[in-house]
Order: structure tokens, then C-alpha cells, then sequence
């Protein structure tokens, strides 16, 4: 039987995963195409983009970008807009079946939560919209048809290891980490590090603002509430180890003492085929297979939780709950972006988020208003002290 096409949302084209997704829809133009495109502020790449995959719709979310895009484009017939709102709606156009949510950070919220409401299937890749809001997020699941499928390769790992298996027989999932560029570096030396340096990841190729997550492990912290919702475990369920090959992605250790692993080349074409694929591995590619020497030599490790302090603060967050990660990711984001602009030292990264997190009043059952304040007067909190740096 003839697959019928979908058309695919990519939100994020412009970054490291959208730009990947774009590959996989031009690998297979029978089964997908690229509908809608939506970039922040990347006009020029995704006017690019836009030309070679005609798309129905492109939304620049940067309003300044609006009328150079729309006067690039004219004469396309594309359809060209800007700003949240019209991210909001357009997701939720009848002619969409699956959205790609790969927009970095706190920006994603609004528009998946659209996507849901609206019962699209969507390709999580914006691991901050389960971080921020996973509690409000999993209610709007409940009550939604919409689908979602992680793209992280960890949580698609772990999706692949719970095919036909049963909630209540997971005793731990065990989420693998890199480890980072620091992660043989002493402590005393981190706090000389310097942006380039944080950005050379030893086996990835992502964006500057994950690449510094990755750095300061944070991003594995998101990852573990990630898993938090998209599993339904609890945090201390949630086992991070190191694995400076990141060829395991993730494993999942069972009840009854037998451990199912998930083994690929770090390359996130794997994953993000996985997940558009899905409910079948269906997707064959000509794709570099692995062979002996790539898992000849496989080694693991614990993390430093005292090198590396915001796995801690992590895990407080998800145990806290309510508006704790929010937070949490709200910091992070003020201050990653300061120390990319080399306004703050690595080591402050840590020291903005702990006391944005005592300043910034907590509310027990957030809904989506109070994350949207909360989001808000962290960021104002975490500003104010990235400039006293």
C-alpha cells in the first residue's frame, strides 16, 4: 500500500537538528514534505532553505527580518509571516501531520502546546518545552490525540528499548553522557575555560548553545527531566552515566536484572529518521553502518556531581517540581548567552543559576500563565546578576 505523504512543520530549520531534519524530508520526498519552515533569526539560511523546499509557509520569528524575508520571497508565492503568535497558529494548520519542534530553549513552550491542542504528531527535539512544563504538558497530552515522539538520540533510545515492554517492570533508565569537553579536565581549571573552548565537543556537532550545555552537563540535567515526563519515572529512577564514545544511547535496566541497550553512531540523522518513521522502523538509508571497531572498546563511568554541580540542581528541580526547572532553564539560558559573549567566567554559568533559583518566588502548581511570569522575572533575576559579573 502507497504511503500517503505528510507534511512536515520544522520548527528550528535554521539550527543543527532543523537543518538535519530538512536532509531526512529530502531523502525521501515520497513520504514527507517540508510545509511549513520557521526560523528565528536566521533570514538568509532560511530564505535558503525556502527556495529549495518550497514550502507552503515560512515564519520568521524575529519581527525586525519580517519584510526582508517577505520581499526575498515574493515572487515564490510562499506565504511569509513573523512572530509567536503566528508560530502558534500555523501549527496548527490541517494540512500539518507532523511537527518537528527543534526550536533552542524556552521558546518552543507556546507552539507545542499549540501542536498538541491542535492533535498533531510531534518529533520532540526541544527538550526545554518537558523541562519547563512537562507537568502541564503531560495533562495536555491526556486529554489530546496528539502523538509525541523524542528525537533526543537518549530518549529515542529509550523509546526503542520500551517497544513491548511494561511501565511497572522498568526498575532505571540509564541516561548516557559524553561527558563533555571538561570531562578529564581537574576542577580548578574550569573556571579559566573560554567559550571556544566549550564549544570543541569532542564527538558532536550541535548547536553553540547545547554545545555549552554539554559542557557544563546541563544538558544531560534537561535530558533526565526530559525522560522524567516522556517516561513517566520519577527523577531517582533516572540514572546518568558517562560515556565518552556515545555510541550506547541510553539503556534501560529491568526488574528481573536483564539491561536493553541502544547502540548508533553519533550522528542525529539516526534519530530524527527513527522518529519520523515512527510507528515503524521503515525508514532504510544508505547511511554509514556501524561495524566491530566502532563498539570494539565501549567504557562507562559515574559523573563528578561536584566538578560539574548543575546535574545536583537538576535533579533538586525535578524532585522540587512546579516551577523549579523554569527556572532553572530560564538561568541557564541568561547565562550561557553571557558567557558566549565572554561577559562571564564557565564557573559563573553555575553560581547564576543556584541564586536565580533562591530569588525567584516558586509556585507548587504552575499553569501556563505561571510559567510564563515565572519565565520572566527568572530571566530579570538572572540578567541582573550576570551583569554584577
Amino acid at each position: 500500500m502507497t504511503q500517503k505523504c505528510r507534511n512536515i512543520a520544522v520548527l528550528g530549520s535554521t539550527g543543527s537538528i532543523g537543518r538535519q531534519t530538512l536532509d531526512i524530508i529530502a531523502e525521501y520526498p515520497n513520504l514527507f514534505k517540508a510545509w511549513l519552515l520557521v526560523a528565528r533569526s536566521s533570514a538568509d539560511l532560511l530564505i535558503q532553505q525556502a527556495r529549495a523546499c518550497r514550502p507552503h509557509m515560512v515564519i520568521i520569528a524575529d519581527e525586525r527580518y519580517y519584510e526582508y524575508v517577505r520581499d526575498a520571497l515574493e515572487d515564490t508565492g510562499i506565504e511569509v509571516a513573523t512572530g509567536s503568535a503566528a508560530i502558534a497558529q500555523a501549527v496548527t494548520a490541517p494540512e500539518i501531520d507532523t511537527v518537528v519542534t527543534a526550536m533552542v530553549g524556552y521558546s518552543g513552550l507556546e507552539s507545542t502546546i499549540a501542536a498538541i491542542r491542535a492533535g498533531k504528531r510531534i518529533a520532540l527535539a526541544n527538550k526545554e518545552t518537558l523541562v519547563v512544563a512537562g507537568e502541564l504538558i503531560d495533562r495536555l497530552l491526556q486529554g489530546s490525540e496528539s502523538v509525541l515522539y523524542p528525537v533526543d538520540s537518549e530518549h529515542g533510545a529509550f523509546y526503542q528499548c520500551l517497544v513491548g515492554e511494561r511501565k511497572e517492570d522498568i526498575d532505571k533508565l540509564l541516561l548516557t553522557a559524553s561527558g563533555g569537553p571538561f570531562r578529564t579536565m581537574p576542577k580548578e581549571q574550569l573556571s579559566t575555560v573560554t567559550a571556544a573552548d566549550a564549544l570543541k565537543h569532542p564527538n558532536w556537532s550541535m548547536g553553540a548553545k547545547i554545545t555549552i550545555d554539554s559542557a557544563t552537563m546541563m544538558n544531560k540535567g534537561f535530558e533526565m527531566i526530559e525522560a522524567r515526563w516522556l517516561f513517566g519515572v520519577m527523577p531517582d529512577d533516572i540514572e546518568i552515566l558517562v560515556h565518552p564514545q556515545s555510541i550506547v544511547h541510553s539503556m534501560v535496566a529491568f526488574k528481573d536484572g536483564s539491561v536493553k541497550a541502544q547502540l548508533g553512531l553519533p550522528d542525529m540523522h539516526l534519530p530524527i529518521r527513527y522518529a519520523l518513521g515512527l510507528p515503524d522502523r521503515r525508514l532504510a538509508s544508505d547511511c554509514r553502518k556501524m561495524t566491530i571497531d566502532d563498539f570494539a572498546t565501549l567504557t562507562f563511568e559515574r559523573p563528578d556531581f561536584d566538578k560539574f554541580p548543575l546535574l545536583g540542581t537538576a535533579y533538586a528541580a525535578a524532585r522540587t517540581g512546579g516551577t523549579a526547572p523554569c527556572v532553572m532553564n530560564a538561568a541557564n539560558e541568561i547565562a550561557v548567552a553571557a558567557f558566549l559573549k565572554d561577559k562571564i567566567k564557565f564557573t559563573d554559568i553555575f553560581k547564576i543559576i543556584e541564586k536565580t533559583m533562591e530569588q525567584t518566588p516558586h509556585v507548587n502548581h504552575p499553569g501556563y500563565n505561571d510559567y510564563v511570569a515565572t519565565n520572566a522575572a527568572a530571566r530579570s533575576i538572572a540578567e541582573q546578576l550576570t551583569a554584577k559579573n
